[in-house]
């Protein structure tokens, strides 16, 4: 029948909504990070976060009876992009945002992950990337800037030194961290894999808390919300879309989605804080998402 939809059609339509979805939960991390952050340090913030996840990922992958890494040197490559994607990423943006910087702004500097993607996907993985999407990641950066540059302009509200500084480790981290996924990772199994990397960043935020913040956690209504929010939707839901977008196509491509994600934030923020944006903010967002459009098509240069 012509008007039923075959199932390769549907699972076509499910495989190319994957990045906007994953857009739209990865951009109230930053939210969720803000509401949550008066409540609790970050780096205590995380370590709950983590050792929740832990507490259910392992049983789950024990009852679904997942397969676990078949040696220890996959084992060991999982645990290390683990470190990179959780305690070095959400490390940075936590320490950042609880510095004072806004959350808007603090997705714009993690918003440059692609263009560093690019310039380290060729000689690790052997992706080559197009004339085309070069295009695609300045307009992406150059939009960006506008944003970062109406903000600093406007008096730096919302912008710290040491939070900026944590801010740049987090875009470091989120980079290597997708490279070294597609790289080393290969052969994960998602929920032994996840759930190895949480752990992994369990232990490391279990060293680093205890050594810089009081552990002290007021466990309002709000705190609650938020860290389940996070581990729910954010750690859970976005990893797992990324890790599967990972597996499916090249890093550059989706790396790329991330310039999509600081104008959403922004506009949640604004709605949520009252982070305003200004007419180049806009102008530098619409910007951003061109580029976004020329890096993701497909199109063989000549």
């Amino acid at each position: 029948m012509h008007g039923a939809s075959s199932p390769t059609s549907r699972q076509d339509l499910l495989i190319q909504g994957m990045p906007f979805l994953f857009v739209l939960l990865w951009s109230t991390g930053f939210i969720g990070a803000k509401y949550g952050l008066p409540y609790a340090e970050p780096l205590t913030f995380l370590l709950w976060r983590f050792a929740i996840l832990v507490a259910l990922l392992v049983p789950f992958a024990l009852l679904t009876r997942a397969a676990w890494p078949k040696t220890w040197s996959l084992a060991g490559h999982i645990a290390v992009s683990g470190l990179l994607v959780h305690a070095g990423y959400l490390g940075g943006v936590f320490v950042a945002i609880s510095l004072g910087v806004s959350a808007g702004l603090a997705s714009l500097v993690v918003g440059l992950q692609p263009l560093l993607t690019a310039a380290v996907v060729g000689p690790l993985l052997g992706e080559r990337v197009t004339l085309r999407q070069w295009t695609g990641l300045a307009l992406g950066l150059g939009g960006l800037v506008m944003v970062v540059g109406e903000k600093v302009a406007a008096g730096g509200a919302g912008v710290d030194a040491w939070g900026m500084v944590a801010a740049v480790v987090a875009l470091v981290c989120i980079t290597l961290g997708t490279v070294y996924q597609k790289r080393f990772c290969g052969g994960m199994e998602l929920r032994t894999g996840t759930a190895i990397q949480y752990a992994a960043a369990t232990v490391v935020m279990l060293i680093v808390a205890p050594l810089f913040e009081t552990m002290v956690v007021q466990w309002t209504g709000d705190f609650v919300f938020a860290l389940f929010w996070l581990i729910g939707v954010l750690s859970v839901g976005a990893i797992s879309l990324l890790m599967v977008m990972i597996r499916r196509g090249e890093v550059a491509r989706v790396a790329s989605f991330f310039y999509m994600v600081p104008p959403v934030t922004a506009l949640v923020a604004w709605a949520m804080f009252g982070e305003r944006m200004g007419v180049v903010a806009l102008g530098g967002m619409a910007v951003a998402v061109v580029g976004v459009a020329l890096v993701v098509t497909r199109k063989t240069d000549r």
